[in-house]
């Protein structure tokens, strides 16, 4: 074969998959090999099928099949055949760097035709009989679909267990060891649900934990590269009132879409520094935050050209855009204008219409109204589904930003959203329904493949990360340290002592203050686009940060300093005791025990205190919500 790799043109690095790599293979080659075409054995539909062909070697363009056959000259072996249109250097290019850099793709892309199609308006499903005496509609569900599809049942977690999960899930916080073995202790049999409704009664516990999912998804506290004063305006105190009164999520998303001037930052977007494309003007941001959030939608490859995800297109995405606009929106194909002027509207017009001729301030309160409308099924669906995801590890629908996607179990999906709306969009009683659950309540699974896999059969709810926020908090509780840093971005501490409420954990939690090297490391991210779903697998940076950084050190000190203040008098087995008990639940082991002492020293020493509270916060038991 003859190989003409000087003819691709220099392409700048980090190319973007959705608006220079998927227009190339979708002009070029899906005909052939996308969609249900596979040609020859080969499919572009995914990454791994491109991968399991070997057409394409990461890192390496030259050492690439994919390459070497567009490249090529002979009419018997070059691609596209003869008869087609060749790629041009420039798209050749484009290719080679993607190549080059590692074969970038877009989660949840895909060539192949979705014969899933969601629907919109809500549905009531049939309630199976309960089994064992298991009521709990969720329970119901999910154990006839047990039952259908062979999986066994989980057993139940131990009470301890229970209660550290439930604790870290609703509240953010580590457990009182107290309150643990009281619990433990109690033989009633309503134990459980009663915990439940008792947690999530501490609305300033509740407030501040979920003030980190709330700020992910609605990027807010945003302060990171390209930021400008007065470019973002922080929704912090609104949030922080609204989660502490459980305003309804309607409500809530009502006051977003159609703004107070308190909560107006999340429809302004980010004003960003110096010239940007034309699908990250505040308008499009606009568009993709809305679809996103409240939709699961992808608004983002609509923002630059047609979806090949699925059916949203250019010009769906600018009319969701011009609904905030205060000018006429020119549409932009690729950054390219069109020289089409996008007309406002909604993008499902079953549920009604926008009127484009009405000002902005009154097409923000129809977007508002048919978003929340009691008809728009997409609406809670979407929000159950992303709380799922949060308590037991895992959506209905996964990826939870991708609700095209059809769900394992389309009956819980619907009924969960159905009594959400009947419960007045209530967010407590949603957790509250899912914490009272035998399914939640029962032992954890190891997260693996099978919890991505489009096969996937519940079995228990899946192993979690704690989020860097109860990371860092769960060590100011075990170690009685605590921050009361006046740089909090909000005063939301006042919001309290107005409000009478009070929190079961002194000092400013984690979620309330800027972001710095430890959390971000992580996994707190700096909130410039929209973060639904945190990394779960452990990265070398966290590793080198977890095993000598700076930050975490600081904390270790202070924290050993502080026990020996307070719990000196114990000696060290009692303050080996305490160590445990509030970091795990649990007490040591013998063996936990012997190592443990001998690490502390007798007489302890500050930095033997260090050494064991290191040891015991690097354990996957501490660090893992299970």
């Amino acid at each position: 074969m003859l190989m003409l790799a000087l003819h691709a043109a220099p392409v700048a690095l980090d190319v973007d998959f959705h608006s220079q790599v998927a227009p190339v293979l979708m002009e070029h080659c899906f005909e052939c090999h996308g969609g249900e075409q596979s040609k020859g054995g080969f499919s572009i539909n995914t990454l791994e099928l491109i991968l399991d062909k070997e057409a394409a070697v990461r890192g390496d363009a030259s050492a690439s099949l994919l390459i070497e056959l567009i490249e090529d000259d002979d009419e018997d072996f070059a691609m596209p055949p003869v008869g087609k249109a060749r790629l041009t250097d420039e798209e050749i290019g484009v290719l080679r760097s993607w190549i080059d850099e590692g074969l970038a793709w877009e989660d949840g892309f895909t060539f192949a035709k979705s014969r899933y199609s969601p629907p919109l308006l809500p549905r009531v499903p049939e309630l199976p009989e309960a089994v064992d005496g298991r009521g709990n509609a969720i329970d119901r569900i999910i154990d006839a679909f047990q039952r259908e599809h062979g999986v066994a049942r989980a057993e139940r977690a131990d009470d301890a267990a229970f209660y550290r999960r439930l604790s870290l899930d609703l509240l953010g916080t580590l457990p009182d060891p107290a309150d643990v073995a009281r619990f433990v202790k109690d033989e009633g049999p309503e134990k459980r649900a009663g915990l439940v409704d008792q947690l999530l009664a501490e609305n300033v516990d509740y407030a501040r934990h979920w003030l980190t999912f709330w700020n992910d998804l609605l990027r807010n506290d945003y302060t990171g590269t390209g930021y400008i004063t007065g470019g973002r305006k922080s929704v912090s105190n609104w949030l922080y009132g609204a989660l502490l009164e459980n305003k309804p999520y309607d409500q809530l998303a009502a006051e977003l879409l159609s703004p107070t001037e308190e909560s107006r930052g999340f429809a302004d977007g980010i004003r960003w520094r110096g010239d940007v494309n034309a699908s990250q003007t505040t308008e499009i941001q606009f568009a993709q935050n809305v679809g996103q959030v409240f939709l699961g939608i992808n608004i983002k490859c609509a923002s630059c050209h047609d979806s090949f995800i699925d059916r949203w297109t250019l010009d769906d995405a600018y009319g969701l855009a011009a609904i905030t606009s205060e000018r006429p929106l020119e549409q932009f194909r690729c950054d390219k204008p069109t020289g089409e002027m996008a007309t406002p509207k909604w993008l499902f017009p079953e549920l009604g219409q926008i009127d484009p001729e009405a000002p902005r301030a009154d097409r923000l309160r129809q977007l508002a109204a048919l978003m929340t409308s009691p008809d728009n099924g997409r609406f809670t669906r979407t929000v159950v589904n992303r709380f799922v995801h949060r308590m037991l590890g895992r959506g209905i629908v996964e990826p939870v930003d991708a609700m095209q996607t059809e769900p394992w179990s389309a009956d819980l999906l619907d009924y969960l959203a159905v009594r959400f709306a009947g419960d007045g969009y209530d967010l407590k009683a949603l957790l509250g329904l899912i914490a009272k659950s035998e399914a939640y309540g029962a032992q954890t699974v190891k997260r693996g493949e099978a919890s991505i896999d489009t096969d996937y059969r519940f079995a228990g709810p899946l192993v979690k990360r704690m989020t860097a926020e109860q990371f860092v908090d769960g060590i100011r509780q075990v170690t009685g340290t605590q921050t009361t840093d006046v740089a909090a971005k909000f005063s939301a501490l006042e919001i309290e002592k107005e409000a009478g409420y009070v929190g079961r954990t002194a000092g400013t939690r984690a979620s309330m203050l800027p972001t710095d090297f430890l959390q971000r490391s992580l996994g707190r991210p700096f909130r410039e686009q929209v973060v639904t779903q945190r990394p779960q697998e452990l990265t070398g940076l966290q590793a080198l940060d977890l095993a000598n950084g700076e930050a975490l050190n600081g904390m270790l000190q202070a924290g050993a300093a502080e026990l020996m203040s307070r719990h000196g008098e114990l000696g060290t087995g009692g303050l080996v005791e305490v160590i445990f008990q509030r970091a795990l639940s649990r007490g040591p082991s013998e063996a936990e025990r012997t190592v443990s002492r001998a690490l502390v020293g007798e007489p302890m020493a500050a930095a033997g205190i260090e050494d064991l509270l290191w040891s015991v916060f690097m354990l996957p038991e501490f660090q893992l919500v299970r």
